[in-house]
């Protein structure tokens, strides 16, 4: 009789409807934690090769030797890195050109920088919006497998003359599960994604703060080979 009460042996007792949305919130929690643990390896990857980047940038050396060295590096440079070669190498092509002004040198760095920016955003911020969605509509779900399983019970319970606790509770407690299920799907995706934004949002700064820094270093030299 005990085997009949525990949670494996109500989740193969729910209804139909009940296994359907405790096997969803499973599916969501294992997506959830694959997200989460996905999102940790990156971010905090993209923290120490921003750390690393902006020391060896700030150590004064030259900014064509570090330019050609992110260049020929192997794999696509992202990041600080990324942002910056884009830039310089933008900054070079336009400063070749001409009599093209140094605003117009400097703008269209800017802009490779952005882009570069942008594509760095769009990677780390990949999913985030679906541990947002599993942490808000994991509980709704398990309520309403909740809710399904109980009205199943009382809707059982309807041609019995005498209903006892122990004709109850099985239903009720399977139904409970869902709810359980829900909140254990939701808990972890919502912490996950309050973290990993916040964290995210922090490297969208720093990024921004050395495209602006850069910009300014790169001021220096425009005039060099703009507006002859």
């Amino acid at each position: 009789m005990q085997g009949d009460i525990s949670i494996l042996g109500l989740i193969l007792q729910a209804g139909v409807v009940v296994q359907f949305v405790m096997f969803l919130l499973l599916l969501a929690s294992i997506a959830s934690w694959a997200i989460i643990f996905r999102k940790r390896s990156l971010i905090s990857n993209a923290r120490s090769t921003a750390n690393d980047f902006e020391r060896g940038f700030w150590s004064g050396g030259d900014l064509g030797d570090m330019y050609q060295r992110v260049a020929s590096s192997p794999g696509e440079a992202q990041g600080m890195a990324g942002i910056f070669e884009a830039g310089f190498r933008e900054f070079g092509r336009l400063r070749q050109q001409a009599g093209l002004p140094s605003d117009q040198v400097l703008e269209g760095s800017r802009r490779a920088m952005m882009v570069s920016q942008r594509r760095e955003m769009d990677r780390l911020e990949d999913n985030l919006a679906w541990l947002a969605t599993i942490g808000s509509t994991s509980p709704y779900v398990g309520l309403f497998g909740t809710v399904w399983g109980i009205m199943n019970s009382f809707t059982a319970l309807g041609n019995v003359q005498y209903a006892t606790l122990s004709q109850v509770a099985p239903g009720i407690a399977e139904a409970l599960i869902a709810t359980a299920m829900g909140l254990f799907a939701a808990i972890p995706a919502v912490i996950a994604y309050n973290r990993y934004a916040d964290q995210v949002g922090r490297l969208e700064s720093r990024y921004d703060t050395f495209m602006e820094e850069f910009s300014s270093i790169l001021q220096r030299y425009a005039p060099a080979g703009a507006g002859d």
